[in-house]
Order: C-alpha cells, then sequence, then structure tokens
C-alpha cells in the first residue's frame, strides 16, 4: 500500500497565455482515494486529462502506473478507467449493447466480457435494465452503468471527474460505497468534486485554485493544521454582524448557518476570542473546530489572500 502509481513534478499546462495547470507536485499511492477539491477553472479536469495522456504537458515530469508520460500514453490507456463528468456512453444503445461495446474496446474475449458484464449488472444492480436504451435511465442509473463500464477491464487506476454532480444524496452515498469496496481491492482512485462531504471522505485531498496546489493532506489533517480561529455567534441581527465583519482584514469569512454566524479570524490574532468580543459587545459566542469547508475558505480566493496577508 505504499507503492507510489502517480507522481508529478512541476506539472505545467498552457492554453495559449492560460495557465490550466501550474507547477504541481503530486504523489499518490496504491489503493489511495485521492481527492481534487476546488472553484470551477481551478485545473481539476486538465489535471486529470494530462494524468490520462489525452493532453500533453508544457513542463514538468509525469509517471502513472510506471508508464513516462506523454511517451507511453498509448501503453497506460488499457491500465485506466476514466469517468468523465458528463454522461459519455452511447444513449441509443441498451445498458447491455454499452457493456459489450466496451468490452470489446479494452479487449475481453468471448469468453471473459459475459461472466465479467453478469458480475457488474448484479453489482450496481443494473440486471433488470440491461435491455433499457442508456438515454432513458435515471441520472442514478447512469451513474452506476458509467462505473461499471470504467471498471469493467479491471483497471488499477480509476480516475472519476465529478462523478456525482447529478445525483441525489441516497445515489451518492451508494457509489461512494462501492468506491471504498474498489479501494479495498487495491485500485487507486482519483476523484474531483465540489461536495464536502465527498472530500472528507477521502484518504487524501489536494485543494486547487488557479491551477496551483493550495494544500495537500488528508482531510482531517487539513482540518487539525489549520491556523485560523472559528467562532460561531448567537444573537440577533446576524445578516448585519456579518456584513460588519467581513470587511475586516482580520476576518476570513462570515457565513450564517441557520441561527448562528460562524466568523473565521486570520492566524495572525494572538487573542481571537478577545479581540471578536471587542468588536461586538455583549454578543455570544463560542469557539469550535475548523472543519474541511473552513480549510476550503481560508486557502482559496478572497480567504487565501487574507490569510496571506496577516
Amino acid at each position: 500500500m505504499t507503492e507510489i502509481v502517480i507522481e508529478t513534478r512541476g506539472l505545467t499546462k498552457y492554453f495559449g497565455d492560460y495557465c490550466a495547470v501550474n507547477n504541481l507536485d503530486l504523489s499518490i499511492r496504491r489503493g489511495a482515494i485521492y481527492g481534487f477539491l476546488g472553484p470551477n477553472g481551478c485545473g481539476k479536469s486538465t489535471t486529470m486529462r494530462l494524468l490520462t495522456g489525452l493532453l500533453t504537458p508544457c513542463a514538468g515530469e509525469v509517471r502513472v502506473l510506471g508508464n513516462e508520460l506523454p511517451q507511453q500514453a498509448e501503453a497506460l490507456r488499457r491500465k485506466i478507467g476514466y469517468m468523465t463528468q458528463k454522461f459519455s456512453l452511447y444513449d441509443n444503445l441498451s445498458v447491455m449493447e454499452n457493456l459489450q461495446f466496451v468490452a470489446q474496446i479494452y479487449g475481453l474475449t468471448k469468453r471473459q466480457s459475459p461472466q465479467r458484464i453478469a458480475q457488474l449488472l448484479a453489482l450496481y444492480h443494473l440486471e433488470d435494465k440491461q435491455k433499457v436504451r442508456a438515454g432513458a435511465l435515471s441520472g442514478g442509473q447512469k451513474q452506476r452503468l458509467a462505473l461499471a463500464a470504467a471498471t469493467l477491464h479491471e483497471p488499477p487506476l480509476l480516475l472519476l471527474d465529478e462523478p456525482t454532480s447529478a445525483v441525489d444524496p441516497e445515489n451518492r452515498r451508494e457509489f461512494w460505497e462501492r468506491l471504498f469496496d474498489l479501494s479495498d481491492a487495491g485500485t487507486t482512485i482519483l476523484v474531483s468534486t465540489h461536495y464536502m462531504d465527498e472530500a472528507e471522505r477521502c484518504h487524501g485531498l489536494a485543494i486547487l485554485e488557479l491551477g496551483q496546489k493550495r494544500a495537500d493532506a488528508s482531510p482531517q489533517q487539513l482540518m487539525r493544521q489549520l491556523k485560523a480561529s472559528v467562532f460561531l455567534l448567537q444573537g440577533d441581527n446576524l445578516r448585519q454582524l456579518g456584513k460588519q465583519l467581513a470587511p475586516m482584514s482580520e476576518v476570513i469569512s462570515t457565513a450564517q448557518i441557520g441561527n448562528t454566524l460562524r466568523v473565521l479570524l486570520a492566524p495572525a490574532l494572538a487573542e481571537p476570542q478577545q479581540w471578536l468580543q471587542r468588536q461586538l459587545p455583549g454578543t455570544s459566542l463560542q469557539r469550535v473546530e475548523p472543519n474541511l469547508e473552513d480549510v476550503f475558505v481560508a486557502t482559496t480566493g478572497v480567504g487565501y489572500a487574507k490569510s496571506a496577508q496577516n
């Protein structure tokens, strides 16, 4: 489980003058579920395409499953499964026809193919849908079909680009159970997501912005390492209090959550609770542990600028 299967050094990709991936270093071990978390345009999808060999880097070194990229991209392709953000199978083919077609692409023999397809239909609860056109499936069923197709050839590496963006929470939970089954069997999984609860499920996590890696560790380590202070405020006029605090350089962010105001303060404050009480005398406040959303806010956008400034 200590074998490194994805390693990049200084990985960089430009599209014209735009830098989509900027000097990215990664080291991902076998069997890990490793996540990319970041806003739109941060470089998640571009990085995945670089790691599959679909794009050629402008600079840097890339080694995936022992293959140097882009030189050995063709040798890598049958060793990976890739599930794109948009459903990419054929809407006018049935579930069975799609899987049979993918089996042919990956070179499964006529003897191997029926057994493997039957196994996946059962695993992903699609046995009663095998004659249904893929275009007529629900979002969750399409997702399960896409995962079945991506894992049909039992690849040691699976890349999933925002795979749960169009499904409900129940289907997302079931999907992640299948990912942990694959991880336990030794499959390395790289997944991009916008969901904090999904990011927390990952063994390792990179937070990306503007093509740069802002943070890289396990979600638990990222939360423990955050030096900013987090407080929950209760009282009247929470919206007004948030607007009062937000412009201050010492305040990384404010966010109303139900009947409380969550305030993230810059790490440079020596006595953050006393400082906050001076700003809002008479307000009830409680210091709390950071969550992953606090980490994300502090390492991207305005929060990153304020953290660096302080």
